[in-house]
């Protein structure tokens, strides 16, 4: 494992020249790995094991979409397609990569297959964390493993299909075989990550929901929606609104600060724009830096677990998420952005 220096603090990382797809073929050569569950993260973790030459089932409820899914993905069933408990039954390495709400419901099923020697391995620390609250609690003579790629499993696919990669946090919960580092490191690497870096369960989910709840998806969507609004206000037509506050910056911006750094973007931008996002950012940093800490105090004392756990299990959940998904997809705001999109050069 390599020390690199982020910004002066020196991290634990395992790159692909360190741990390469022979090293993690020959850790994971006598072993069978079972995903469960084919939604978000399974299909592009399940493809890109497969594709990297290691032997990869599934365990899927059938009928479902996700089955058949994963039959147009080239699973067989009854070869590399079973049902939940006989891919658990027949796996060393169970890939527990069902929803947080899924995990729980699912968690009675999958124990009596966690046998003596296998490996447990999430992309999420939330049932383990919160063992408390989900009920997940292993038993001691398996290893209990993570890694968690730092994105969506349509973007892990899509990047390994382009011969790149994204970065995936590691972790070791239990180690019960004496393996259970390099067993994840393997599979880290195996799913098609960029490079891995050092966690805990606990730093993992601590930092995902509140980056979810944040700068990804909660906080990105009120800041769009404030500056939107605002210009609608003042008078500003959709097309000029929407371009202005979300179409120049995921189009020409966000991948330019992908490539090279905020700090090459205020270096490189006019100097009028320059002059003023130097002379506001700290406002707004200032502004969320109180929204920011009130968040963290909720995932760190487990209530948003709690929030979600209770949300998941109401019998009417889907229809008020249904309600709520709606409510931004009928937006002005994403409406106008349908028609942007619409406009594109690469859409005509």
């Amino acid at each position: 494992m390599a020390q690199f220096n982020f910004g002066g603090v020196e991290e634990n990382v395992v790159t692909r020249e360190e741990f390469p797809y022979d090293k993690a073929r020959e850790v994971l050569k006598d072993e069978t790995i079972a995903i469960i569950g084919y939604g978000v993260q399974g299909p592009g973790q399940a493809l890109n094991l497969r594709d990297n030459g290691f032997k990869v089932i599934i365990g899927q409820r059938s009928p479902s979409k996700s089955y058949d899914k994963a039959i147009a993905d080239g699973f067989v069933p009854g070869e590399t397609l079973f049902s939940i408990e006989e891919a658990a039954e027949k796996a060393t390495v169970i890939q527990y990569l069902l929803s947080d709400a899924a995990q729980i419901a699912v968690w009675p099923t999958l124990k009596p297959y966690l046998t003596k020697g296998k490996a447990l391995y999430f992309s999420h620390g939330f049932g383990i964390t919160y063992k408390e609250r989900t009920g997940i609690i292993p038993p001691d003579d398996i290893d209990v493993i993570l890694a968690a790629p730092k994105g969506s499993g349509t973007s892990l696919r899509r990047l390994f299909v382009a011969g790149k990669g994204l970065n995936s946090s590691f972790a070791v919960f239990q180690d019960a075989t004496g393996r259970a580092r390099d067993r994840v490191i393997a599979l880290g690497i195996g799913i098609g990550s960029g490079y891995l870096f050092e966690t805990t369960f606990k730093r993992e989910v601590y930092s995902d929901l509140t980056g979810e709840r944040g700068s990804l998806m909660g906080a990105i969507q009120g800041l769009f929606a404030a500056q939107y609004d605002l210009l609608r206000s003042k008078g500003h037509s959709p097309s000029e609104a929407f371009n202005e506050t979300v179409e120049e910056a995921t189009e020409s911006l966000y991948p330019l600060v992908a490539e090279n750094g905020m700090d090459w973007m205020y270096a490189n931008c006019s100097t009028t724009a320059q002059r003023g996002a130097l002379d506001w950012w700290k406002k707004f940093r200032d502004a969320v830096k109180p929204v920011f800490e009130e968040l963290y105090e909720s995932v760190e004392t487990g209530n948003e677990a709690q929030l979600s756990i209770d949300s998941n299990s109401q019998s009417d959940y889907r229809e008020k998420l249904e309600a709520e998904l709606d409510e931004l997809k009928n937006s002005e705001m994403w409406q106008a952005g349908r028609a942007v999109r619409s406009l594109r050069p690469d859409n005509s």
